[in-house]
């Protein structure tokens, strides 16, 4: 009896003692952060509240955007970091996988600049792509923030323990992830279904996590947390007012279910925060600022629970502060999945060598060079340290793209071509892994072809083949025409209307030099043909023949183009140097010896702020050498681009109206963007232009030529929407010109 007695003060002594170690013990805090798209952000503000009050956060899980804003909190940023960091990111260019121009190459450049439309046709059938972006440039971003905790791959071993939430596609469940590459696991947790493409991890594929489970509660209790603190971003209802659309109504229909989950799961909330997101959507993202304070708001109207909580919590926890580096030491670059392009021609675009000391931005851009090709659905590369040093290996796994066929579109109208429709076709891996084949077909006032072929070699010598026909109708000056003892002129004739035809073929050999120029050497045939209707040639009912001849040349082209935008340029570099050697010629010129043509354009765009940007130019070309032909001749008039031969455009001037073997030009145009892409246009040019003015002082001497010109310009998905008033004041006159669509 006695030993049993004991026994039982001995149990409730145990008892009363490991209840009062339970009451002194600090309680597990859990962060869960549900997703909502940009209505995210007010997590951001919340943190900063938790920050400020010194709460020690045990464990975070989030979904969506509450499992991008929770990972990087867990990763060791602040909620203050996370403000600062947001700021300044732009998530039209983030979200949309928007690339620099300057990321493609020469040739994808030119090729993606003229077409309002392009979709993969394979096997005859038009197929839509999974997702509006790939997320490349959201995991770039979530990778760079998180790689001081690159090396971790079990998420228990962050600093803050972490998991996220990813729905699997193919079985429609949720799943709990919480190893390997953390940005990885981030990236399919936001997967939004038709804005970003699905996400491979392993043999899985995964969407954004909110579609089975946006607020992972009962998986962050099975952890064994006390207290959990909940952000809830996630939309009520909304009334019939409100669904005015079919996006409306689906996401309403998701709601449903989330609304109806919530129930319960705001029961099991010890702390719930529920932000004012009312006014914002999921893509808000332009109204950060406001959404973090609405978060900050909704944090300040549970802070008497908050502060409670942090009563039970010993000391104030102040979060050491995350560095990002700059830079890091690449021993060595390692490509994992790639089957159809060569390592020589990903390394070439991603203009990485290895054992090199590169940048984050160098880094990125090279993956946006690789991307921006449409030849890879994603790159995900990790960087793993050596055991010895403090270098990295650069370890890429590559997802190439299916699609090898493309159907584009395109439409335009300017004074020169008049009107014309655009029909593309594009096929890569035509012959070989590196290639791609474009042709262009124009149907309207003026039939055209544009074919061309190229093998990308990256930094080795690439192979280019191209086929050009082109052709307009235009009354022209006879003086580009006729010689000076033509008896057409000795009867007065100026003006001439014609028929000019320029069929272009050529082949040629092309190398990166120093990463930025592109050097092309080649030889090309052109057959011109210049004729009349309107005149009579020798044989009655035959046409008036100027000009229809052979032409056998070899050229050299160095170009480099930094500018953001073709049309609009508010920063950048421009070079495009030109040699032809002309050696021979068959068919109508029977007196022709051999003559070459140099030429240069030069560019330079600056902004003075996000409104105005000047955009500075010059242009110069001469012949050298016999004097057999003047249908190749520099000629100036008009406005355009994409011009046939030496035709360039000049304000105040129509079309082919001035005329020499040699010019000088300088433009000068100021583009004030009123409103987003509304911009108006004010522009001077001055030249030079007759023939040999560089055997005397004539090209330095004041211009001979001036032209001014207003415009206003709209960009549309067409291309540019423009109206130009130009005016000469050597002539008075004046001309309107019109542009609707991008140049081709």
């Amino acid at each position: 009896m006695k030993t049993l007695s004991l026994i039982i003060i001995l149990f409730v002594f145990g008892t009363l003692n490991a209840q009062r170690e339970t009451l002194n013990q600090e309680p597990k805090v859990g962060l869960v952060l549900s997703g909502g798209g940009a209505k995210g952000f007010a997590h951001i503000g919340t943190l900063k509240v938790i920050d400020s009050l010194g709460i020690k956060v045990d464990y975070v899980a989030g979904t969506s955007m509450g499992a991008i804003i929770g990972s990087l909190y867990a990763s060791g940023y602040s909620g203050k970091q996370l403000d600062s960091l947001f700021k300044i990111v732009d998530f039209d260019t983030l979200i949309n996988d928007k690339f620099e121009r300057k990321s493609k190459s020469l040739f994808e450049r030119k090729n993606s600049e003229k077409y309002a439309l392009g979709l993969p046709f394979d096997n005859f059938k038009i197929q839509l792509p999974s997702g509006l972006s790939r997320g490349q440039k959201v995991y770039n971003m979530l990778y760079k923030l998180m790689l001081p905790v690159n090396h971790i791959t079990n998420f228990e071993d962050l600093p803050i323990p972490f998991f996220c939430i990813a729905t699997n596609i193919e079985t429609g469940q949720p799943v709990i992830l919480d190893q390997g590459n953390l940005a990885h696991a981030v990236a399919a947790s936001g997967a939004f279904p038709s804005l970003f493409q699905p996400v491979n991890i392993g043999d899985h594929i995964y969407i954004d996590g909110g579609v089975t489970n946006n607020y992972p509660i009962e998986e962050l209790k099975a952890k064994g947390v006390d207290v959990i603190i909940g952000v809830d971003v996630q939309d009520d209802l909304k009334d019939r007012e409100a669904l005015k659309s079919a996006p409306d109504i689906l996401v309403q229909i998701n709601n449903f279910r989330t609304i109806e989950a919530m129930k319960s799961k705001r029961q099991m909330t010890d702390i719930y925060i529920k932000p004012d997101i009312t006014n914002f959507t999921v893509i808000s993202f332009g109204e950060g600022k406001d959404i973090i304070k609405n978060g900050e708001a909704a944090a300040y109207q549970q802070l008497n629970a908050l502060v409670d909580l942090k009563q039970k919590q010993k000391g104030f926890y102040k979060r050491p502060k995350t560095k990002m580096p700059d830079s890091v030491r690449l021993n060595s670059i390692k490509l994992k999945g790639n089957k159809r392009y060569t390592r020589s021609y990903i390394l070439g675009k991603l203009k990485l060598r290895g054992n090199e000391k590169v940048s984050f931005k160098t880094i990125e851009k090279g993956i946006d060079n690789l991307v921006a090709t449409n030849n890879f659905e994603t790159f995900r590369y990790q960087l793993i340290k050596n055991e010895t040093g403090n270098t990295y290996d650069l370890v890429a796994d590559i997802n190439e793209s299916e699609a090898q066929t493309f159907l584009k579109v395109g439409a335009h109208y300017d004074d020169l071509y008049n009107s014309g429709a655009l029909l593309n076709v594009s096929r890569k891996r035509l012959l070989f892994k590196n290639d791609i084949a474009s042709f262009d077909v124009v149907l309207g006032d003026n039939f055209r072809y544009d074919f061309d072929y190229f093998i990308d070699k990256g930094f080795y010598i690439s192979i280019g083949v191209k086929s050009r026909f082109n052709q307009f109708d235009r009354r022209i000056d006879a003086d580009l025409l006729l010689d000076e003892d033509d008896p057409l002129i000795l009867a007065g004739l100026n003006r001439v209307d014609i028929e000019y035809q320029d069929q272009t073929n050529q082949i040629y050999l092309q190398t990166l030099l120093a990463k930025e120029f592109a050097l092309s050497l080649g030889a090309e045939h052109k057959r011109l043909k210049i004729a009349s209707e309107t005149l009579i040639g020798p044989e009655e009912d035959e046409d008036l023949i100027f000009e229809n001849t052979d032409y056998l040349s070899l050229f050299g082209n160095l170009k480099i183009d930094t500018y953001d935008n073709r049309y609009f340029p508010k920063n950048g570099f421009f070079f495009n140097g030109d040699v032809h050697f002309y050696i021979g010629a068959s068919g109508f010129n029977q007196e022709f010896d051999n003559y070459s043509i140099a030429k240069a354009d030069i560019g330079y765009a600056f902004s003075l702020n996000e409104k105005i940007a000047f955009n500075i130019e010059t242009f110069g070309g001469f012949q050298l050498g016999d004097r057999s032909t003047n249908s190749l001749n520099f000629t100036l008039g008009g406005y355009g681009n994409n011009f046939v031969n030496n035709i360039s455009s000049f304000y105040g001037y129509d079309y082919l109206s001035l005329i020499g073997n040699s010019f000088v030009k300088a433009n000068f145009n100021m583009d004030y963007e009123i409103v987003k892409k509304h911009h108006i246009m004010l522009s001077a040019n001055y030249a030079n232009i007759e023939d040999n003015i560089f055997d005397t002082t004539e090209w330095f001497s004041e211009p001979d030529f001036s032209g001014y010109a207003l415009g206003y310009s709209i960009e549309t998905f067409l291309g540019p929407l423009e109206g130009k008033f130009t005016w000469s004041p050597e002539t008075g006159d004046s001309f309107w010109y019109f542009n609707v669509g991008f140049w081709f």
